[in-house]
């Protein structure tokens, strides 16, 4: 029996708007952890959200084309939503690196990193960090890549889950 793929992309886009909007309400509080770190624990919270999120929405996908998937489409589901998160979050990166944060931010970060590095192995490193600019597109296209990354492995184990779940109550009822 073939896997009814059809809903597959406006579902993904769908959930990934809701997870981008989840993401934003979340970088929000990055923002403000900036000047305020108690902030910053909220994040994080926020973000050990994510993959449980995830695993709701391949859930109800999963539901939704009849009960049955397989672990590649579970997987597939899961890196498209990830992926119109990401393009939704991208604006909000774009917004905060380019008009809210300080301006001296990324400079400031590169030039801890390089303090950071210096008296190490990795000394070659921190100078070609000390001698490097970064835009606040560059940041943006960093952290959708990131997210990017983050759902092609974090959607494996969802994926399984979702689909071992189903298999056995496919098994129960014959």
């Amino acid at each position: 029996m073939r896997e009814d793929k059809s809903l597959l992309m406006p579902s993904a886009t769908k959930f990934g708007l809701y997870m981008g909007l989840f993401w934003l309400f979340k970088y929000s509080f990055f923002i403000l952890s900036v000047n305020h770190t108690a902030f910053g624990m909220i994040y994080w919270s926020l973000t050990f959200l994510v993959p449980y999120l995830a695993y709701i929405f391949t859930k109800r996908y999963r539901d939704s084309i009849g009960g049955f998937i397989s672990l590649h489409h579970a997987w597939q589901f899961g890196l498209l939503t990830y992926t119109c998160a990401g393009l939704i979050v991208a604006l909000g990166h774009f917004v905060f690196y380019r008009f809210l944060a300080p301006p001296d931010l990324i400079s400031n970060t590169l030039i801890e990193a390089t303090k950071a590095l210096s008296g190490t192995q990795l000394e070659e490193g921190a100078k070609m960090l000390s001698e490097t600019t970064i835009t606040p597109i560059q940041m943006t296209l960093q952290q959708f890549m990131n997210n990017i990354f983050y759902g092609i492995i974090l959607s494996i184990p969802v994926a399984a889950m979702v689909k071992k779940g189903k298999r056995e109550e496919c098994t129960k009822k014959q």
